[in-house]
């Protein structure tokens, strides 16, 4: 079957972001460095557990989306830089980690420069987010954010106007503002 989500990382905030996006109607083709946990949460979520980004990418259909939720550092850059390999014009990567907004709107570039959509989405609500949603700081040109606003509606709290921040997400401006913006959150916190 294939899958219109692929999402990377399913730790505490990734695994309940599939398990809500299920609850929502969306299953994803899912990775994690832990297996045995992709397979589990596939399981729960009627999405499908890859053994590695190859298989991941091979299970979705273009244009694709492809969601990263690592920690931010090498993890992170190392994942994008694959993706950048795998994946083809067209296709659209989010950035879920707590990136500096710097290297987002490096990695946006880079990945522009191939055709591809980069998406950098600061994600709030902790493990609270599978029971209440998340709050959704996006950055991105306008047809990427348009290409992944189905996942985001689903994702998100509220029930307000689509994308006005009372849905629970808000596209906050170009690449790097969603990290931006994520850490300016952070810091009033």
């Amino acid at each position: 079957m294939a899958h219109t989500l692929g999402l990377i990382g399913l730790g505490k905030m990734g695994g309940n972001m599939a398990r809500r996006l299920a609850k929502g109607g969306i299953q994803a083709a899912l990775l994690d460095q832990d297996t045995a946990l992709a397979v589990t949460v596939a399981r729960e979520t009627g999405g499908a557990a890859a053994l590695d980004l190859p298989e991941l990418v091979a299970q979705l259909t273009a244009p694709r989306v492809v969601w990263v939720m690592l920690p931010s550092g090498a993890i992170t850059e190392q994942t994008l830089e694959a993706l950048r390999g795998l994946l083809s014009p067209g296709d659209t990567v989010v950035d879920g980690a707590n990136s500096n907004y710097r290297d987002s709107v490096r990695r946006a570039a880079n990945f522009e420069a191939q055709g591809m959509h980069y998406v950098d989405a600061g994600v709030s609500g902790g493990i609270h987010g599978l029971a209440h949603g998340y709050c959704l700081m996006v950055g991105g040109t306008e047809a990427a954010v348009a290409q992944v606003a189905p996942f985001l509606r689903v994702l998100a709290t509220g029930r307000g106007q689509e994308g006005d921040g009372s849905s629970g997400w808000l596209h906050v401006g170009p690449a790097g503002a969603g990290h931006f913006t994520k850490m300016i959150h952070n810091g009033i916190e």
